[in-house]
C-alpha cells in the first residue's frame, strides 16, 4: 500500500483511481492487454494514414488514434514520425487493437506527475524504478570491490598518514570554498523584471512579483504558475520528487520569487531559488500594482462600433463593459467558455468573440496550448442555457478546480440566456459565483438580466431589436476585446441575416471582399455543420468556414450540401401545408410530426423559418398579416417576424382550453407545449389568440 503522489490519500501503488488521468504513465509491458484505460500515456508517432495516426506506446504496443478523436483536422496536425506525443487509451479490444483518444495535454509538465505503468508493480514512481536499477548495479560490482579492498590494503596502510594530512588541507579548502560561496549566494542581488520581458533574460537569475494563478504537484517538481501586471509564467520548485514545495503558497497568494529563467522544450519557466509569500503592505504593493494595470489595460479604448445602426449604439457602454470582462478574465488567467446557440447567427457571433480572445490568451501564457485551456466555445442545442447546460458546465469546472486548482471560468452567453428558460441555469452559476456575461438580441425576460454581470440587449436599453441579430452585437464586442482583429469579423454581421441584411452590413462585407452570393454561401454551411455540431464544437472547421484560411471553396461546397438537403425537406413539406385565415391574419401551418424527416437535417426551426419567408413572398397568401406555426406532438412553433409573443399567445389559450397543460417556452416568436391529447383543441386557440392580438 503506497499514497497518492497528488492527494496523499492511501492507494495501490502511487496514484489513487480518482487521480489516474491527471498523470502521465511510460508504459513498460509488451501485450496490449497490459495497458489501463482512461490512462494517459506517452507515446511516439509511428505512421500516417487517411483515418488516424498510429501511436507506438512502449517499445512493442502500437494504438490508432482516429481522426475523429482529434481536435483539428487531420491534414493540420503538425506531427511527425517519431515526435514524442501524450494520448489517452480509451479501449484495448479483445483482438489486441488499441483505441487511442486525443490528450489536450501536449507536454509533460501539463500533467501532475509522471509514473511508470509496470504490469508487475502497477503504478509507480520513475525514481524508483531508477533506485532499483542502481541497487542492481551496485549488487553486481560488490564482489569486484571486495577483491579490489583486500589487494589495497598494504597500499592503504602506507599512505594512510599522507591522505590523512592532505585530507584535513583538502577540506579546510573546501570550507572555506562553501562559505566563500555562501556569502556570495546570499549577496546576490536579484532585480525584478516584468514577466512579458523573460525572452530577453533566458539564462539570467531574476525576480518576479505577482500572484499565484495556479499550482500543480508532479511527481518532480511543484509547478506554481505566476501573473504579474505583464503575463504569466510557470515557475518549477523542487526540494523532493514529489514533495509539495512551499506548502504554505496557495493559488491568490501574492508572492515574491527569485529563480533562473530557462527555456525547455521552447517555453519559458522559471527555477525557482527562493520563494516569499507577501504580506502586510508589501502584498498591498504588489496587488495594487496588478490591480492598477488591469484596470487599465482590460478597459477597451472608445472604439468605433462596426457601422452606424441605432440599435446598438444603444448598447455601446454595455458592450464595451462587457469587453473590459472579458479583457479582464483573459489577463487573470481565468478561463473563457462562450456558450451560443447552434444556429448559423449563433456561430457567427461566438466565432467572432473566439478570434478576438485567442490571441489575448497566446499572449498571456506561455504555455503554447495555453488556448485550449483559457478559451472553449460550446454550443446550446434549444437555444436556452437550461439547467442540464448550467449542470454540466459546473460539474466541470468544479472538477477543473480540484483537480488543477483552476479559477472559475467566466461565461458568455451568446443569442441565449435572456428569456426565463435560461433562469434556473443562470442561478446555479450565481450560486457559485462564476462570472457572467450575456449577449443577446432577443426579446428579453428583464428579470433574467440581473442575473448577469453584463447584458447587452437593445431591448433593455429601450431600443428596437427586431433588424439586429446575435452575430451584430458579436462581431462588435469582438472588435471592442480585441481592435486587431476588427477587420476579420467585419463580414460576420452580414453572414448573420438570412435576409434583409442592412446595406450598412452588407457595404462592409463588400469592403473586405465578401461578396453578397459568397456570404450566403458562408451563412448556409454553418447552418449546416451547425447541426451535425451541435453537442460539441470543433473550431478548426468553424474557422475554416467563416475565416477561409485559403479555402474559399469549402463554403461554397457545404452550402451545396445545405441547399440540395434543404429544398428536398421543403419540397416534401409543401403539398402538406395548410392554409387557414382569421381577422385579416393568414396561418401556414405545418404538422411537422408527420409530414417532416425527424432527426434529419434540417431542423424543424429552420425549415419553418425558410417556410415562413417564401409564404410571404406569395402573391396567393390572403390578409396583412402572415404567421407560420410547425405544429408537433405536443409542442408548436411560431414565426412571425417578431410581432407575435408566445407568452401571450399562451395566457389567452390557456383561458380557452385551461386543461391541456399550456406552457410558453421564450418570448417573441417562440413556442408553446401542451398535452398532446388536447392537440386540435389549442391549435384553435391559438390561432384565435393570434388574430386577437394582430
Amino acid at each position: 500500500m503506497g499514497s497518492c503522489i497528488i492527494c496523499g490519500t492511501p492507494a495501490d501503488g502511487a496514484i489513487c483511481a480518482s487521480h489516474e488521468q491527471d498523470v502521465l504513465f511510460e508504459f513498460t509491458g509488451n501485450s496490449p492487454q497490459q495497458l489501463t484505460s482512461g490512462r494517459y500515456y506517452k507515446g511516439t508517432v509511428d505512421g500516417f494514414a487517411e483515418f488516424g495516426v498510429f501511436v507506438n506506446i512502449g517499445s512493442r504496443v502500437t494504438g490508432l488514434l482516429h481522426r475523429s478523436e482529434l481536435d483539428q483536422r487531420l491534414d493540420s496536425l503538425d506531427w511527425d514520425e517519431g515526435q514524442e506525443v501524450y494520448v489517452q487509451v480509451t479501449d484495448v479490444r479483445d483482438n489486441g487493437n488499441v483505441d487511442l483518444g486525443w490528450s489536450i495535454r501536449q507536454s509533460e509538465r501539463e500533467f501532475r506527475g509522471q509514473l511508470l505503468d509496470d504490469p508487475e508493480r502497477g503504478a509507480v514512481l520513475i525514481e524508483d524504478d531508477e533506485d532499483e536499477e542502481s541497487e542492481a548495479e551496485n549488487d553486481a560490482t560488490s564482489d569486484t570491490s571486495a577483491t579490489e579492498e583486500s589487494t589495497d590494503d598494504s597500499d592503504s596502510e602506507n599512505t594512510e598518514q599522507q591522505a590523512t594530512t592532505d585530507g584535513a588541507g583538502a577540506g579546510a579548502a573546501a570550507r572555506q570554498e562553501t562559505e566563500s560561496t555562501q556569502q556570495s549566494e546570499s549577496t546576490t542581488e536579484f532585480e525584478r523584471v516584468e514577466i512579458e520581458t523573460l525572452n530577453d533574460h533566458v539564462g539570467d537569475d531574476v525576480r518576479i512579483e505577482g500572484e499565484v494563478v495556479g499550482a500543480r504537484q508532479t511527481s518532480g517538481p511543484t509547478i506554481f504558475e505566476v501573473r504579474d501586471e505583464s503575463a504569466t509564467v510557470d515557475c518549477a520548485a523542487f526540494v523532493e520528487a514529489g514533495v509539495r514545495a512551499y506548502p504554505e503558497v496557495e493559488t491568490g497568494d501574492f508572492v515574491q520569487l527569485d529563480g533562473e529563467v530557462e527555456l525547455r522544450h521552447n517555453e519559458l519557466q522559471v527555477e525557482t531559488e527562493d520563494l516569499t509569500k507577501l504580506e502586510g503592505e508589501d502584498r498591498a504593493t504588489v496587488e495594487g500594482r496588478l490591480e492598477a494595470a488591469l484596470a487599465s489595460e482590460a478597459r477597451p479604448d472608445d472604439v468605433d462600433l462596426l457601422a452606424d445602426h441605432d440599435a446598438v449604439t444603444a448598447v455601446h457602454t454595455e458592450i464595451r463593459d462587457a469587453a473590459e470582462t472579458i479583457r479582464r478574465a483573459v489577463m487573470e488567467s481565468r478561463p473563457v467558455i462562450v456558450r451560443h446557440d447552434a444556429t448559423a447567427d449563433g456561430y457567427a457571433a461566438g466565432a467572432a468573440i473566439e478570434r478576438a480572445v485567442l490571441p489575448l490568451v497566446r499572449d498571456e501564457h506561455a504555455k503554447s496550448d495555453a488556448e485550449y485551456h483559457f478559451f472553449d466555445r460550446r454550443p446550446l442545442e434549444d437555444g436556452h442555457y437550461d439547467m442540464g447546460d448550467a449542470t454540466k458546465d459546473v460539474t466541470t469546472m468544479l472538477d477543473n478546480r480540484e483537480r488543477h486548482d483552476e479559477k472559475l471560468p467566466l461565461f458568455v452567453v451568446v443569442n441565449a440566456g435572456s428569456t426565463v428558460e435560461s433562469k434556473d441555469g443562470l442561478e446555479l452559476l450565481d450560486i457559485y459565483d462564476a462570472p457572467r456575461v450575456v449577449v443577446d438580441a432577443q426579446y428579453p425576460d428583464e428579470e433574467v438580466a440581473e442575473l448577469a454581470d453584463v447584458t447587452v440587449n437593445p431591448y433593455l436599453a429601450d431600443a428596437e431589436g427586431s433588424e439586429l441579430t446575435g452575430g451584430v452585437l458579436g462581431a462588435n464586442l469582438a472588435a471592442h476585446v480585441n481592435t486587431d482583429v476588427r477587420e476579420d469579423v467585419s463580414h460576420l454581421p452580414a453572414v448573420s441575416y438570412w435576409e434583409d441584411a442592412p446595406t450598412v452590413y452588407t457595404d462592409l462585407a463588400d469592403e473586405v471582399g465578401y461578396e453578397a452570393e459568397h456570404t450566403d454561401a458562408l451563412r448556409e454551411a454553418v447552418a449546416l455543420e451547425a447541426f451535425y455540431q451541435s453537442y460539441e464544437d470543433k473550431r478548426e472547421l468553424i474557422t475554416d468556414l467563416l475565416f477561409e484560411h485559403g479555402k474559399r471553396d469549402l463554403a461554397e461546397h457545404v452550402s451545396g450540401q445545405f441547399r440540395e438537403k434543404l429544398e428536398t425537406e421543403v419540397e416534401t413539406a409543401e403539398p402538406n401545408l395548410s392554409i387557414r385565415g382569421s381577422n385579416d391574419v393568414s396561418f401556414t401551418v405545418l404538422d411537422t410530426e408527420a409530414f417532416t424527416h425527424r432527426f434529419d437535417f434540417p431542423p424543424v426551426g429552420l425549415l419553418l423559418d425558410t417556410i415562413h419567408r417564401r409564404e410571404l413572398g406569395a402573391e396567393a397568401a390572403p390578409g396583412d398579416t402572415h404567421v407560420t406555426i410547425g405544429l408537433g406532438e405536443d409542442e408548436l412553433h411560431i414565426r412571425s417576424d417578431g410581432r407575435v409573443d408566445a407568452r401571450d399567445v399562451a395566457a389567452d389559450a390557456k383561458d380557452e382550453v385551461s386543461d391541456a397543460g399550456i406552457n410558453a417556452t421564450g418570448t417573441r416568436d417562440g413556442s408553446i407545449e401542451f398535452l398532446s391529447g388536447e392537440r386540435d383543441a389549442v391549435v384553435d386557440a391559438v390561432v384565435s389568440a393570434i388574430s386577437d392580438r394582430l
